[in-house]
């Protein structure tokens, strides 16, 4: 029987290959190679873009902290790096690839979280092996100025920090890019309440979780229950009197999607285990125009029922795009 870390270790690897997948057509417009601000230790106040780092120490990234002056450190540490944004403006989705860390890390954007990957301590699950693509949604980004990307990362034994690839931020170039992506940091609560579907709904004290991925990375090899995911956004007003389609990828195993609590869409072909094919199955769940908020916050609100296996929203695409875009992917 496989253990629960090479469960672990597997879906994160899936995780990470489907990201990259969907980035193929990229473009590195800006290289983060070179120069970090670093300092070992751990205080949430440091992912600010406000915070003081003028004290702390230069390491160069990518490479082994160990072999940088921290040789023997095992424990928490911080990154942080600045980056001009007029270099991205012209772009439409940018995507922050820090290659490998080792082990864990949470990475914010002006303070904003935009991804992770594994478990901090006490549930500590490593994932040196995973490759860090995320996306940084526009809202978070300063195009006329400065940025600060901070990266909180935990080690044990062996190698740490940010320790190989070609970092950078990267410009994506598909068909896609005329949507608006909503892939990231999301909402999560196992169970189900009526209420979670509701735009009024309070999830500020739900934990998060990385769409698309395998809900084994929660670290919880069975799930065989309902759990909900929720997305908070901001339209893009270039989609304006378009006709939408909200798209979510692959869904393990059935789902309603709601959207400011109104139903959408629903997959669910009814087989049991090892029969059913839903899992299978791109959601491509047309929007209806009257329920969009153009002037403030919309939320989308995932319910998913799991029968075995593998559970979650694990293989993107995942975002709001034009309906003749979608068209032309599926095909």
């Amino acid at each position: 029987m496989h253990s629960a870390r090479y469960i672990s270790t597997i879906c994160l690897l899936l995780f990470s290959a489907s990201v990259f997948s969907q980035g193929r057509n990229m473009q590195k417009v800006v290289s983060l190679r070179g120069s970090w601000k670093f300092h070992i230790g751990d205080n949430m106040d440091w992912a600010k873009p406000k915070y003081d780092d003028s004290q702390w120490e230069t390491i160069y990234a990518p490479s082994e902290w160990e072999s940088e002056g921290f040789n023997g450190y095992d424990g928490y540490a911080w990154y942080r790096k600045k980056f001009d944004g007029s270099e991205v403006a012209k772009f439409n989705n940018i995507y922050l690839n820090l290659g490998y860390i080792d082990d864990v890390d949470q990475v914010f954007v002006n303070g904003h979280l935009i991804g992770f990957f594994g478990s901090f301590p006490p549930q500590f699950s490593t994932a040196y092996n995973a490759k860090r693509w995320y996306y940084i949604p526009s809202e978070f980004l300063n195009l006329n100025g400065e940025n600060v990307i901070s990266v909180r990362i935990f080690d044990t034994i062996h190698s740490g920090g940010i320790v190989s690839g070609d970092i950078g931020l990267f410009a994506s170039w598909s068909s896609l890019d005329q949507g608006m992506r909503l892939e990231g940091v999301w909402k999560f609560a196992e169970g189900y309440e009526s209420q979670w579907k509701l735009a009024s709904f309070d999830d500020k004290k739900w934990g998060v979780i990385m769409v698309p991925g395998f809900l084994h990375t929660k670290g919880k090899k069975h799930w065989e229950s309902t759990f909900y995911y929720r997305k908070h956004f901001k339209m893009d007003a270039r989609l304006k009197d378009k006709p939408l389609v909200l798209l979510l990828g692959k869904i393990d195993d059935f789902d309603k999607v709601y959207l400011n609590g109104k139903l959408i869409g629903a997959t669910n072909d009814g087989r049991p285990l090892g029969q059913s094919h839903s899992w299978e199955t791109y959601r491509d769940y047309p929007i209806p125009p009257e329920l969009i908020n153009w002037e403030g916050e919309n939320v989308i609100s995932v319910e998913v029922t799991d029968i075995g296996g593998n559970a979650g929203i694990y293989e993107g695409p995942v975002g709001i795009f034009p309906a003749e875009i979608i068209d032309k992917f599926l095909r």
